[in-house]
């Protein structure tokens, strides 16, 4: 369920709520005190009457005396004069969206970019915002009853075609949060590695691009028996998916995306506690935000030459699973020692990240995976670790988690980490020795010896993909994040600006 009609307009409706803006202080907005003096002074009355504060995205509500209106909804725009970010608006959009869920069917937003200190995009801002967090999973509940009502949006503004025009970009990058946020949801006996291959078809041949699909013998082939490894143990066969956009320059070299998805994870022999098992159907996130970017990046037709490379897989415990102390042959030629079948996302991304790099030449190569619970006794829930071998990639990725509020923080990697996953029968394992901590550092350490001269980034996501109880930094609801779509279209949007 998302708002289904997000519209602009230079008028209020007779119909339906209204929300505005009110500084620090209780101070009214332009826009509202426009309103204030069509409802007879009753905004200002109420804000005064319950000593609202105006602190940034703070919100209230009442009920409306007038017959045209049902609720007036009052969000906080922090200090008067001080010009606030587009991920502030979109946060404001969220806040409104947050409030008038539950009171109406339709709300009008009288919040422009005078009352805000901002350019004239504020309302895309804002709209945006609100569309990212209206969106829920419902697909599952045949009781609706407890669901949000708001369904449709509207926003005052006198750039009326010029704001219907560029929010389409906004639109089109919601719809692949969206993709993302469903695929991470959706249990796994609906995403499994074909299933997952076959949606990658439906999403982005439609729409320009390029879809290719490795089965079992085609891995075989190319000598990829890390990740076969991981897929042995389950009836549902291993796919790799090679998504492609090319909407740069022949000469241009593509931005390669590799994302993890282990579509259900047991931990194999190695079998996970039952508690909580039932989440790891999450484990496919880097590979559903892989997906989402490319599908964004397609929609909004950006100039830029992207491959996404999703290694699909579930890890199952049978008569067939890969065993701990067995060893295999990566496709780089490296051997590695698999010590605990549960630490398998390495192992997938291992034959990913060199086939990719090995195929493409590519400018940069980022990953993401759900893969350690370590970056989470690190990060929490609020920061994805970020990995990288070269510093000018690292500070762009930063540079857009700033801008998106998809935050990541970097962490360090070093011989000693490295030496920390070292063999005694191969070249390396896949757990790093019982004396060496920091988990997410020794699993990037790992992925690192499969990088061969790419500038390269690893995020582990496995703090982020879905919100907890106790924190929801992100512009969406209960449930999966999307986390990586925005950061990454930004990113590549940067890069086309250049």
């Amino acid at each position: 369920m998302v708002i289904q009609d997000v519209s602009f307009v230079d008028s209020p409706k007779n119909s339906g709520s209204i929300a505005v803006g009110v500084y620090a202080g209780g101070q009214l907005s332009a826009s509202a005190l426009l309103l204030n003096d069509k409802f007879s002074g009753e905004i200002e009355k109420n804000i005064k009457k319950i000593e609202f504060s105006g602190n940034l995205f703070e919100t209230t509500s009442f009920i409306s005396s007038r017959d045209d209106c049902g609720y007036v909804i009052v969000v906080g725009l922090g200090e008067s004069g001080k010009s606030l970010s587009n991920l502030e608006l979109q946060k404001i959009g969220a806040a409104i969206y947050e409030t008038a869920k539950k009171l109406d069917t339709e709300v009008g937003v009288a919040i422009d970019g005078t009352d805000v200190t901002a350019k004239s995009s504020a309302q895309l801002q804002i709209a945006f915002g609100a569309l990212l967090k209206s969106w829920i999973f419902d697909k599952y509940k045949t009781e609706k009853k407890d669901l949000p009502i708001l369904s449709s949006i509207y926003f005052l503004t006198t750039d009326i075609e010029e704001c219907k025009e560029s929010f389409v970009k906004y639109q089109n990058i919601a719809e692949a949060v969206f993709l993302t946020r469903t695929l991470v949801l959706e249990p796994a006996n609906v995403i499994y590695p074909e299933s997952l291959a076959e949606i990658a078809k439906e999403e982005l041949l439609p729409l320009g691009g390029q879809v290719e699909i490795l089965n079992k013998y085609d891995m075989i082939a190319q000598g990829m028996n890390a990740l076969l490894g991981v897929a042995q143990g389950s009836a549902n066969e291993p796919k790799l998916a090679i998504l492609r956009w090319d909407g740069g320059t022949l000469d241009e070299k593509p931005i390669v995306l590799v994302g993890k998805g282990v579509t259900f994870d047991s931990g194999g022999i190695s079998l996970k506690p039952g508690d909580g098992m039932h989440e790891m159907r999450y484990d496919m996130a880097g590979a559903g935000t892989v997906l989402g970017v490319l599908k964004a990046v397609a929609l909004n037709k950006l100039p830029v030459n992207v491959i996404g490379v999703m290694a699909l897989v579930e890890n199952m415990p049978s008569g067939t699973a890969q065993r701990p102390g067995d060893v295999v042959k990566s496709m780089s030629g490296q051997t590695i020692e698999v010590l605990n079948t549960d630490a398998e996302g390495r192992l997938i991304l291992a034959d990913a990240l060199w086939y990719a790099q090995d195929r493409f030449s590519p400018e940069y190569m980022i990953d993401l995976a759900t893969l350690t619970g370590a970056i989470i006794v690190a990060l929490g829930h609020e920061f994805a670790g970020l990995f990288s071998n070269d510093d000018t990639l690292a500070e762009q990725i930063k540079k857009s988690s700033e801008v998106t509020g998809e935050k990541v923080w970097r962490m360090p990697m070093t011989d000693n980490f490295n030496k920390g996953i070292n063999s005694t029968i191969a070249d390396m394992q896949n757990i790093a020795k019982p004396t060496v901590r920091g988990g997410s550092i020794t699993a990037a350490q790992f992925l690192k010896r499969f990088i061969n001269g790419v500038k390269w980034a690893h995020l582990d996501i496995a703090g982020v993909e879905v919100t907890t109880d106790n924190c929801d930094l992100f512009l969406c609801s209960e449930g999966a994040t999307g986390f990586g779509v925005c950061l990454l279209y930004d990113f590549l949007s940067n890069i086309c600006a250049k």
